[in-house]
């Protein structure tokens, strides 16, 4: 195959971080040098119930299971906040039953049942964590801002702000940000490197220009605690454009949150026209709706299991098991891609197959480098960024020095890791998500889609490389004939998706209207990569843009992420913040926090150089009018923030040296030594061990 050019271009341009000399080595030697096991968002190893090594990794270095596993919170009396905190990621979008969400006055006893049991528990959290001293600055902190308020004074300049200090453990933070929350709703708490700082809630103040201040505080309070299951109803109102408005407000601020809907209130009548809001959570986007025929629902049957696979595209090992249990590729279900070139362990679920039915075929998958464990019957699906992130077993071979580098190898090695252990990677996407090595990359199919060119995009689907074998002959037979039936004579059994789209196309044929149907052939999850990839690019792109313009600094016009705990793509825009000229001159914020957009129709972009940026790029690709949505498709994209800088986590290593067979020097044999380094670590959903990799070494990998 002729050395993939544009690939290499394209990632030797992206930046570094930090600023050691770093060295050469070799990845995934053997499939076995590099093992990745999904981390579920438990927080628990997915292989955990297998009894086999994963590799020989793990003998040296500590086991997966303690590493993946966070520190306990040891405190007395936190049942709620405690609480709180660990569901602020599984409540959030939780499900409702439809038949019991009721009209009526439920905001008192959610308050109760929720908040106001726990106001003695909120001031020890408060007083144990912070002191006596800090306790009280908080305090007068919170009635200062109250007062100003009251007194209709306007704040002038920045926002005023008030650090509870630096706290280490995450759990602890956690547990005082809905601390202060319960007991301030008009207060917000934001996380800067490790360190709790407390500021007014504008939302607050603006929500009290149209319902009580009561209501407010009572609604702020029912929003932090994010109880499962419960509803916040406002007082009647008879006032259908003041309704609209407070529906307007709450959903515009936290839509990604809650939803809202008027009822009848108590008495309701012609000649007493009062109306309740109801506020309640949403539901997570992967259950599926109450349908008037559940009974349909109930037929299906899901089986989860643990699939490990070598040195296997997961598209294709997804391909071979419907094969073996007669079900279509769309039917499994799961959290992330996985390497290729790797031994992975991931959680899948597969749907109208019961778990004898899956264990009945795990004979004939080993033959195909699979194996299938901790099998198990469960109620739904899984959806992508369904997991907590990915733990790494990770054997780099034949380490030495850069060219011209004559510094101590083993110190070279301990500097890169521990630079890169504190100050952290640029996030880039991995080549993996663009096909790295191949003539057209995933990224340029995502382009095609976007700007509607449904015939272009399955041409570049089929598009074949420099190979004489079977797959590429029958790609070109196509690409020379348009002859799908003819092709599908040609393309081996083992390339499912091709023949899927092969299948379709023969049968629909090769204009826009049949290859709209053609990608219809793949699942809802593979139509979507494509589109992602262009926009994963993008941002790759957009990254080394903003670090070439402005580096580390913050400056007005950053996009910044007021949660540092937030640790996912998901951050809605309420806590996505323009960075302020003020807030520049003052140093707010770190080069940690700054996020920018990956494309899609619901992101606010920057308002500096970068923003513009943008704007170039989506004129350069004709997407300057596009709304990231086909219809046709069935293809929704709305966007989401990513975070410039990423850490990997329960990092450590081993060195060791290994002996290579005898070299023979002048008729005599020797052993020749050479270096290999054992490192593992675990990385959040969506980020890639090869940039962390990049970041370490300082070459591409």
């Amino acid at each position: 195959m002729e050395e993939d050019t544009d690939f290499r271009i394209r990632f030797s341009s992206l930046c570094f971080v930090t600023d050691h000399v770093g060295f050469h080595g070799t990845i995934k030697s053997s499939p076995s040098d590099f093992v990745v096991i999904e981390i579920d968002e438990q927080g628990q190893l997915v292989n955990k119930a297998s009894d086999e090594p994963i590799c020989k990794v793990n003998k040296l270095l500590p086991e997966p299971d303690t590493l993946a596993k966070k520190p306990k919170l040891e405190l007395q009396n936190l049942s709620f906040e405690e609480k709180s905190s660990q569901e602020v990621s599984t409540l959030a979008g939780c499900s409702d039953d439809d038949q019991n969400y009721e009209p009526g006055s439920e905001k008192e006893d959610t308050i109760k049942d929720g908040t106001s049991t726990c106001e003695e528990e909120d001031i020890d959290v408060l007083g144990s964590l912070l002191g006596e001293k800090t306790d009280e600055l908080l305090n007068q902190f919170a009635c200062d801002v109250k007062e100003k308020w009251n007194s209709k004074t306007e704040l002038i300049g920045s926002s005023p702000e008030f650090s509870l200090g630096r706290i280490l453990d995450k759990n602890q933070r956690a547990v005082l940000h809905s601390a202060v929350r319960q007991k301030f709703p008009f207060l917000i708490t934001v996380g800067k490197n490790s360190e709790i700082v407390v500021k007014p809630n504008l939302e607050y103040k603006e929500l009290c220009h149209l319902v009580s201040e009561e209501e407010a505080f009572d609604f702020f309070k029912y929003l932090d605690a994010k109880k499962e299951n419960s509803k916040f109803t406002f007082k009647p109102d008879r006032n259908k454009d003041h309704r609209k408005a407070v529906h307007h407000f709450v959903n515009k601020k936290f839509g990604n949150l809650v939803e809202t809907k008027s009822f009848p209130g108590p008495n309701y009548s012609a000649d007493n026209p009062n109306v309740v809001i109801t506020v309640r959570f949403r539901e997570k986007t992967h259950k599926h709706r109450k349908r008037s025929l559940d009974c349909q629902e109930r037929k299906d049957i899901y089986t989860a299991f643990t699939l490990r696979k070598e040195n296997l595209e997961m598209f294709e090992a997804v391909g071979f098991l419907a094969i073996k249990l007669g079900v279509i590729p769309s039917d499994f279900s799961y959290a992330g891609l996985k390497d290729k070139k790797a031994i992975t362990y991931q959680a899948m679920v597969v749907r109208k197959v019961t778990p004898e039915r899956l264990k009945n075929i795990e004979k004939e998958i080993e033959k195909k480098r699979m194996s299938v464990f901790n099998i198990r019957s469960v109620d739904d699906s899984l959806r992508l960024g369904q997991l907590k992130g990915n733990h790494f077993d990770i054997v780099i071979r034949n380490l030495r020095n850069q060219i011209n580098d004559s510094a101590n190898l083993r110190e070279r090695i301990l500097e890169a890791i521990e630079n890169v252990k504190s100050k952290g990677f640029v996030n880039y996407y991995g080549p993996q998500r663009f096909g790295m090595g191949r003539k057209v990359h995933t990224d340029q199919i995502g382009l095609a889609l976007l700007k509607r060119e449904m015939v272009k995009a399955v041409r570049l689907f089929l598009t074949p490389e420099d190979l004489d074998d079977p797959v590429n002959r029958a790609k070109k037979y196509f690409l020379q004939t348009e002859d799908a039936k003819g092709t599908l004579s040609l393309m081996p059994d083992f390339k499912v998706r091709e023949r899927a789209l092969l299948e379709s196309l023969h049968r629909f044929g090769m204009t826009e209207e049949g290859c709209v149907r053609a990608w219809f052939s793949f699942p809802h999850s593979m139509r979507i990569f494509y589109v992602h990839a262009y926009s994963s690019n993008i941002w790759n792109e957009s990254v080394s843009y903003r670090l070439a313009t402005y580096g580390s600094r913050v400056v007005e016009g950053d996009l910044v992420c007021l949660d540092e705990d937030v640790d996912d793509e998901r951050l809605p825009n309420s806590r996505v913040h323009l960075v302020t000229e003020e807030e520049e001159s003052a140093n707010t914020y770190t080069i940690h926090q700054v996020v920018l957009p990956v494309l899609g129709y619901n992101i606010q972009y920057p308002k500096n150089k970068v923003g513009q940026w943008y704007q170039e790029v989506l004129s350069r690709d004709g997407l300057q009018t596009c709304r990231f949505k086909i219809p046709s498709l069935k293809l929704n994209v709305p966007g989401c923030y990513r975070k410039l800088l990423k850490h990997p986590c329960n990092l450590s290593y081993q060195l060791r040296e290994e002996r290579n067979a005898d070299v023979k020097i002048e008729g005599s044999h020797i052993d020749e030594a050479t270096l290999s380094l054992l490192i593992s670590f675990d990385l959040d959903a969506s980020c890639y061990a090869t940039v962390c990799l990049r970041e370490i070494m300082k070459h591409d990998v």
